[in-house]
C-alpha cells in the first residue's frame, strides 16, 4: 500500500521538494503498512472522515476540518489535514492515526455489520481512534467499550463482505 500526495496548485518546486523528501518515507511505508490498512476505508464523497484531520483528534483533542492543499491518498481514500505537519505525521505512521475499522461505526462492526462513521462522534481508547454512527449509538458502545472492541476486532474485516 502506498501513500500518494494529491496535487495542489502550489509551485512546481514545492511539489518537487515534497516528492524528494517523501520518496524515502513512502518506500519504507510500502514495506511497513499494517494489514488492516489494506482494507477499504469508509468515505463520504471519497474523503476519509468526511475531510476531518485524523491527526488532530490526537494532537488537538477535537475534530478539525482538513484542507485540500494538505491531502494525500491512502487506503483507497483521500485524507485531508489541517496542517502540513499533521499530514507528515500521518505519512510517517498512518496505522497510529487512522480510525479503527476503516472509519466505520465501531459499535456496528462489533455487532457484525457496517454503518457509516460520524467524525463528530468519536473517542480515543488506548491510543486508537474510534468513530460511531451517532451519539445514541456511541452511548450503547460506551456501555462496554472493551467488550465491543474485542467483538469488533473479531469481526473485522470479514464484515466488509456481508
Amino acid at each position: 500500500m502506498s501513500i500518494a500526495y494529491v496535487p495542489t496548485r502550489q509551485a512546481a518546486g514545492g511539489r518537487r521538494r515534497v516528492a524528494i523528501v517523501g520518496l524515502a518515507v513512502l518506500t519504507l511505508l510500502a514495506l511497513a503498512v499494517p494489514a488492516s490498512a489494506k482494507e477499504p476505508q469508509y468515505t463520504s464523497g471519497g474523503l476519509a472522515l468526511s475531510g476531518y484531520d485524523t491527526v488532530a483528534y490526537f494532537s488537538d483533542g477535537k475534530p478539525v476540518k482538513g484542507h485540500p492543499e494538505n491531502a494525500i491518498q491512502w487506503g483507497g481514500a483521500r485524507w485531508q489535514f489541517a496542517t502540513a505537519a499533521n499530514r507528515d505525521a500521518f505519512v510517517t505512521n498512518p496505522g497510529r492515526y487512522a480510525p479503527q475499522y476503516g472509519g466505520y461505526c465501531a459499535y456496528a462492526v462489533s455487532k457484525g455489520y457496517t454503518a457509516s462513521g460520524d467524525p463528530m462522534v468519536w473517542r480515543i481508547v488506548e491510543d486508537r481512534l474510534y468513530v460511531n454512527y451517532s451519539k445514541s449509538v456511541q452511548g450503547l458502545w460506551e456501555q462496554d467499550i472493551p467488550g465491543h472492541i474485542a467483538k469488533a476486532n473479531g469481526n473485522w474485516p470479514a464484515v466488509l463482505t456481508k
